[in-house]
């Protein structure tokens, strides 16, 4: 064996040593650093721009159940066929939480308790699942665009082409960042959301950095609800804090554009309207509402999972954590929260991209 073969084999085993004696926190970890240079590992990687938001140990939402009344069912005050009958429902779209349960064995039939002294049959109220879609804290000013799949969707490996064959489906709900932008032919916008992988506008919910309305204080906080991305954006001051989906009013009742102040907010409040129209709710138990147009408020949302899409009787329904995240947080605004409503240009990535 020669001379320098050995001296290289002691090199080894000393560094092996070295490493074996490393402190696991000094272990490598592997981050993807950009498009053009991919993983990279290191000891010591950048922080996360994002992050999901931490669960609060007071939170009023694990264990509760709701479910949407059947129409024209009885409500009874008792769980029993024999008790009186305190009313009927009629139809509408009527929503309420779980209080309780009874299991009536003589009559082989589970009862739900929704309000105090006020039972339906089990079959009588269809059972719902709270969205499990929750935006992110951001942690650090974004260096680009970013956002969420709206829909199912594959990519594209052009712009304005059809999916590749063996390309995969994107989840709803998938975050994604962008790198670039293209208008096709037709006018609408390609975004490339990494790895050569390009994504039509309308299947993306986009959120960019926007400045402060002058009204808002350099020290203010205040929420940026953009109708056309249907998204909300948290800042305090002109930093981004947090980012999320969001519900606006359907068409027949529309979420007003403008510049608004929160003036009264809930815990949780009961919601209703329109009683004998064919838009007649109620809502019960609505969380973390914040009004700041008259009645229209944010507020979480238990009832659907139609998030990045108008959904509303013109609130801003928002997913139940996400809710919950800018009531708590806003309680520390110096003025109560500012809340900014508008209209997106759809092509604003491209007056804006070089600020990033």
């Amino acid at each position: 064996m020669s001379r320098i073969r050995v001296i290289f084999i002691l090199i080894l085993a000393v560094i092996g040593l070295v490493v074996m004696n490393q402190p696991a926190a000094a272990a490598a970890s592997c981050y993807i650093l950009s498009n053009d240079i991919g993983y990279v590992c290191d000891a010591n990687p950048p922080l996360s721009t994002f992050a999901p938001p931490p669960p609060r140990p007071d939170s009023i939402l694990p264990g509760r159940k709701y479910g949407r009344l059947v129409d024209n069912i009885n409500i009874y005050s008792e769980p029993n066929m024999n008790s009186e009958i305190l009313s009927n429902a009629g139809d509408g779209y009527l929503w309420f939480s779980i209080e309780d349960t009874a299991n009536n064995k003589d009559e082989g039939r589970l009862w739900y308790q929704i309000m105090p002294g006020e039972w339906v049959r089990a079959e009588d109220i269809k059972l719902g699942t709270s969205s499990n879609f929750t935006g992110v804290e951001v942690l650090a000013q974004p260096k680009r665009p970013f956002g969420w799949m709206i829909v199912d969707f594959q990519y594209s490996e052009e712009p304005g082409e059809e999916p590749a064959p063996n390309a995969i489906k994107l989840p709803r709900y998938t975050f994604v960042e962008i790198y670039d932008a293209v208008i096709d032919d037709d006018g609408w916008v390609w975004y490339d959301i990494g790895y050569g992988r390009w994504m039509n506008q309308q299947y993306l919910s986009i959120i960019e950095v926007n400045p402060r309305p002058k009204e808002v204080g350099p020290n203010e906080y205040w929420v940026e609800i953009d109708l056309y991305e249907q998204n909300v954006v948290a800042y305090e001051g002109d930093r981004m804090v947090y980012a999320g989906l969001v519900s606006s009013g359907l068409n027949r009742w529309p979420t007003y554009e403008g510049l608004f102040q929160v003036w009264e907010r809930h815990m949780e409040t009961m919601m209703t309207g329109a009683e004998g129209k064919v838009d007649y709710y109620v809502n019960e138990d609505v969380p973390h509402t914040m009004y700041f147009d008259f009645d229209i408020a944010l507020h979480g949302a238990y009832w659907h999972d139609r998030f990045g899409y108008k959904h509303s009787h013109g609130c801003v329904n928002m997913p139940p954590r996400d809710a919950e995240w800018v009531y708590f947080w806003s309680e520390k605004a110096p003025n109560d929260l500012w809340v900014w409503v508008h209209s997106s240009d759809p092509q604003s990535y491209f007056e804006t991209k070089d600020n990033y």
